[in-house]
């Protein structure tokens, strides 16, 4: 008989009970909980607004990062002025992330961005974002389709075939939803792009040399019916529970 190995223990970080777009973060936040769940992890919400050493106490329990879709990053955090688009920023969240990230990346320990999360992981890294996506030239539509399901995929995403990612969706162009307004401009050092929109937009990122740190700018929770999303928490988890291991 073999010892019962325990689900992976996944902190997911969360929006504050006060941004402005609290529903909408809710609903797919519950999404993300059932997408870890129904990949065999156990999720633990991190809340913004935890001290210090707290996060790092709980940090040092966990198997695994998943950075969840929210408002917008504090433009001066990559030398970036204010612009009239911004908003939903919560220093606290902010601060929160960026040391998570630091820490999972130098740990090499599994790490998944979502949205807002592959942002952060360029912006923490080094990198910067265009603060609406109108500034990159040729932008096609990325934000919200007001009134549409968040299941709607707006357009093709052309995946690296060398890429992790591509391994794990199984091809090389997969449709996606588009649910954000910002993007990732300048990478990061160690930072590589490994999907593109149509209009060349940045689509999903890569740490070079990590053993999985990874993050899309689409929402793949709120397709949990689509058989390549399921398998990026699958991935995902796996990488936590091979961690759990050593």
């Amino acid at each position: 008989m073999t010892d019962h190995v325990p689900p992976p223990l996944i902190g997911i970080t969360s929006h504050s009970p006060l941004a402005p777009d609290r529903a909408a973060l809710a609903a797919l936040l519950a999404q993300i909980v059932r997408g870890v769940e129904r990949a065999g992890g156990a999720p633990v919400t991190i809340p913004p607004g935890v001290a210090p050493e707290t996060l790092r106490a709980i940090a040092a329990h966990l198997d695994g990062l998943l950075i969840s879709g929210g408002g917008d990053i504090d433009p001066a955090r990559y030398g970036a002025e204010w612009h009239p688009s911004i908003g939903g920023v919560d220093p606290d969240r902010d601060r929160l992330e960026i040391e998570l990230v630091h820490r999972f990346v130098s740990d090499g320990a599994p790490l998944f961005g979502i949205c807002r999360g592959a942002q952060v992981l360029n912006v923490a890294l080094g990198g910067t974002l265009y603060r609406t996506v109108e500034e990159h030239p040729g932008a096609q539509r990325h934000a919200f389709y007001p009134g549409l399901p968040y299941d709607l995929r707006p357009h093709p995403v052309q995946i690296a075939e060398d890429s992790r990612l591509a391994g794990i969706l199984g091809a090389p162009l997969v449709a996606v939803n588009s649910l954000h307004h910002q993007a990732v401009r300048d990478l990061a050092p160690g930072v590589r792009a490994v999907a593109y929109a149509p209009d060349g937009m940045v689509e999903a990122l890569e740490v070079i040399g990590h053993p999985f740190a990874l993050a899309v700018q689409w929402h793949p929770e709120a397709l949990p019916d689509a058989p390549e999303m399921r398998r990026l928490f699958e991935a995902f988890v796996a990488a936590c529970r091979k961690r759990t291991l050593q």
